[in-house]
């Protein structure tokens, strides 16, 4: 009996070897067991002590919501976080922890939820996300926000989510925004090029076609917010996911942007979210230091 012949799908991998970069959960056996619990136990802890707003309605929908955290005075800027979970996972109340290192230096952090697939299509997402720009950024005043240092930071589905407000024009708001609103971005680990998710188990909740795929790839897009940017990965993920990076930077650097690439020592995927709020790390060093441009 002949053997099946294993056909390359996208960029020369097959299925099986798509399933290997890009099911990253089944590179981490204790991510729902150990990691996402200390999360759970740091951001609960931190919620407690921390001078904080929760369960804010940014948004028509229920899970239209974010928790804002304000910075130890004086206020020096504002970061917006976007978690990640394949876009259809996860919960602002794991990521609290994220905000801890931040406000002690003097940036008041935003933790976003927003409805995920397969309760959304994919390109109602992106949508979401700008909602809560909006409504920080017309807030500004109130939450003591200073307009002229709003920061956005996310990974994962987060960090594509990064890239997709980096993309859009704030005029579509009304007049009463600019075109472009962020000081800088800060995008880990993200998928700015969603072709190969077409390929991936992920997609089983994703629902992506490839029109649509093509459609919220920011590699296919203009920027408009032309800031600093970080994009960082983990040394330890898979080779495409180094790639993802590697090409936003190619096809934006192109664009204009000043971009930073900066690989992670030791980290995967998950390790990712530890070392963004490692006050010892490299990683946190040079986030502080884009968002104090």
């Amino acid at each position: 009996m002949q053997s099946e012949i294993a056909i390359p799908l996208y960029k020369g991998m097959t299925q099986e070897e798509i399933e290997a970069q890009y099911f990253l959960r089944g590179s981490r056996p204790d991510y729902q067991i150990k990691m996402v619990p200390d999360w759970i136990e740091r951001s609960t802890q931190f919620r407690d002590q921390a001078d904080c707003s929760l369960d804010i309605s940014y948004g028509p929908r229920e899970r239209n919501r974010l928790d804002f955290f304000r910075a130890s005075s004086p206020v020096k800027g504002f970061i917006l976080y976007i978690h990640g979970g394949y876009w259809q996972r996860g919960d602002k109340s794991v990521y609290s922890y994220v905000a801890a290192p931040y406000t002690r230096l003097g940036l008041s952090v935003a933790v976003m939820n927003y409805h995920m697939c397969p309760e959304v299509s994919f390109s109602e997402i992106a949508p979401q996300a700008r909602l809560a720009v909006e409504w920080l950024w017309r807030r500004a005043d109130e939450l003591a926000i200073p307009r002229d240092n709003f920061n956005v930071m996310g990974h994962s589905a987060g960090g594509h989510l990064t890239a997709e407000m980096l993309l859009t024009d704030w005029r579509y708001a009304g007049g009463d925004m600019p075109r472009d609103i962020f000081n800088s971005a800060v995008a880990l680990s993200g998928i700015y090029d969603l072709e190969p998710i077409l390929h991936c188990s992920e997609n089983i909740g994703l629902r992506l076609s490839a029109e649509e795929a093509e459609n919220v790839s920011p590699i296919h897009r203009q920027l408009v917010n032309v800031v600093p940017q970080l994009i960082a990965y983990g040394c330890n993920e898979p080779p495409d996911m180094h790639r993802q990076s590697i090409d936003y930077c190619d096809i934006f650097r192109r664009q204009g942007a000043e971009i930073e690439l900066y690989a992670i020592p030791g980290a995967d995927h998950f390790d990712v979210c530890n070392v963004i709020a490692d006050e010892r790390s490299e990683l946190f060093a040079k986030c502080i230091e884009m968002v104090s441009r």
